[in-house]
């Protein structure tokens, strides 16, 4: 059973490992290719670019775009409205639409022209038929001279049942060259976001090294065997600084653990020099001085008993590991722990009868539980025993037990020296013995196994002060789901 307070050797520091190097590699792109900054980067530029182009596109259809559908509907309409006149009149009316239509032009910005089969003009502003709008097009857009002046004009071609042709259009020299000043605008512009995004890119990749910088420094000197070093943290209170508080945590669980291997193996050897020693001192002695074959016999079985409380910590380390993973689940099952209570006082009132301790027990009539009942009895059988061997002659034992909604609490109280509040927390390490149990039997491993069955159950085991004495309380839940749970799960609940 685990004593009261402890003392172990110091531990010295753990050699390092030799850590080998790396294995050579072959000729590989430069470093700086295969960096996780780089390839954010390269996106955040790939998005910041693609979004300017978008941006763009859509600016240039909703200016220069909306100029061009403009210009094709007005033209169109006026074709529409150009034929529905020959269909009223014929040639007269159509030629006389067209001439009016040229006089009440104010902008001086409609193009006419009516040919005849053989392409001779019979009306309109334009001189001849132009050589660059085939008879089988639809749409064109050509250069044009019109007094003089040459200009771009975008037509539309119409050819008449009785073989006239007709061309109508829209002199778009000035939205031409809107069109163009917009879209070398549009392409300076792109050319200054690619800048700006190339130079986000490397501002982004600067940003995102200098916070891994940190991370990577640490990582290297963690791996080096220096187990001290941490995470600077900014107080930003950022998605890097959550991360650093992570690692943290991780770092000094990964502390914690060290730190109990070393003292595990140190309580080991303490512990286990002292009864080796003394068994092959014993086997010596009598090898060299026994005087008859009842003396040599006697010394081979104090050596065995020596060696038997060997082989009990090893077995009771194996049985802890075996509880902590898990592997005694399969026993699970429902019963009353009244009747397991009422047996484990039975077996040891004749301890505390001998001891002169008044051993008592509180529970109520019926205590339905779900578990492993050979555990829950050991870890109990391991607090009551604790309790005896530490209650002085005349003391008071008492094991308590009451269901506590979904949980049942089993409690062992004893009068005894107790535990100092800053030691509690090292009492269930293993191999941990305090000063009261410098003097009693034991490998220090009793409370360390009651919190791996605990544990197992989804449980807690608790020391507080029972002033005087010492108050051991298992929590324990009572429902299948509770059990099967993960320990942090059960916890929260």
């Amino acid at each position: 059973m685990g004593g009261r307070a402890a003392e172990l050797d110091p531990a010295g520091p753990l050699p390092l490992a030799h850590v080998s190097p790396p294995p050579a590699r072959g000729p590989a792109h430069p470093r700086f290719l295969h960096s996780a900054a780089l390839r954010f980067a390269a996106i955040y530029a790939l998005l910041f670019g693609i979004s300017a182009l978008a941006l763009a596109f859509f600016l240039w259809w909703e200016t220069a775009g909306v100029l061009d559908r403009e210009t094709d509907q007005t033209i169109t309409a006026d074709v529409q409205s150009l034929i529905e006149r020959w269909n009223q009149g014929g040639v007269p009316a159509l030629i006389l639409t067209i001439d009016n239509r040229l006089a009440e032009n104010v902008d001086d910005n409609a193009i006419y022209l009516l040919v005849d089969p053989a392409l001779e003009r019979i009306a309109g502003n334009l001189a001849a038929w132009p050589a660059s709008v085939p008879l089988d097009r639809t749409w064109s857009e050509l250069p044009i001279e019109r007094a003089g002046i040459r200009s771009l004009a975008r037509v539309r071609r119409y050819t008449f049942p009785d073989g006239l042709h007709l061309l109508v259009g829209r002199d778009v020299e000035v939205r031409a060259e809107l069109r163009d000043l917009l879209t070398g605008a549009l392409l300076w512009a792109l050319l200054v976001v690619v800048i700006l995004g190339l130079a986000g890119a490397i501002i982004v990749r600067g940003l995102f090294r200098r916070a891994l910088a940190n991370v990577s420094t640490t990582a290297a000197a963690i791996s080096a065997g220096d187990l001290s070093q941490r995470v600077r943290i900014t107080g930003r209170g950022d998605e890097f600084d959550r991360l650093s508080e992570t690692i943290n945590e991780m770092l000094e669980r990964i502390s914690r653990l060290m730190d109990g291997v070393r003292q595990v193996s140190n309580a080991i050897a303490h512990d286990l020099r002292t009864p080796i020693t003394r068994a092959r001192a014993r086997l010596e002695d009598a090898a060299l001085h026994a005087k008859s074959e009842a003396d040599l016999q006697a010394a081979i079985e104090r050596a065995i008993a020596d060696l038997d409380g060997i082989v009990a910590v090893f077995q009771a380390l194996l049985r802890i590991a075996e509880i902590e993973a898990g592997a005694r689940r399969s026993a699970f099952a429902p019963f009353d722990a009244v009747p397991l209570l009422a047996d484990l006082v039975d077996l040891y009132s004749a301890v505390a009868e001998e001891k002169g301790i008044s051993l008592l027990l509180e529970s109520p009539d019926q205590l339905p539980f779900f578990g492993d009942r050979e555990l829950i009895q050991q870890a109990i059988a391991n607090l009551l025993d604790n309790a005896l061997k530490f209650s002085p002659p005349g003391g008071m034992v008492r094991l308590s037990a009451e269901n506590a909604g979904r949980m049942i609490v089993i409690s062992v109280a004893d009068r005894g020296p107790g535990i100092p509040a800053d030691d509690r927390g090292r009492a269930m390490e293993r191999f941990y013995r305090g000063e009261a149990a410098r003097n009693t039997p034991g490998a220090g491993l009793g409370l360390a196994l009651v919190q791996a069955i605990a544990q197992l159950h989804a449980g807690s085991l608790s020391l507080t002060d029972n002033m005087p004495g010492l108050k051991a309380m298992l929590r324990l839940p009572v429902t299948v789901e509770a059990v099967h749970r993960p320990p942090a799960a059960a916890a929260d609940a």
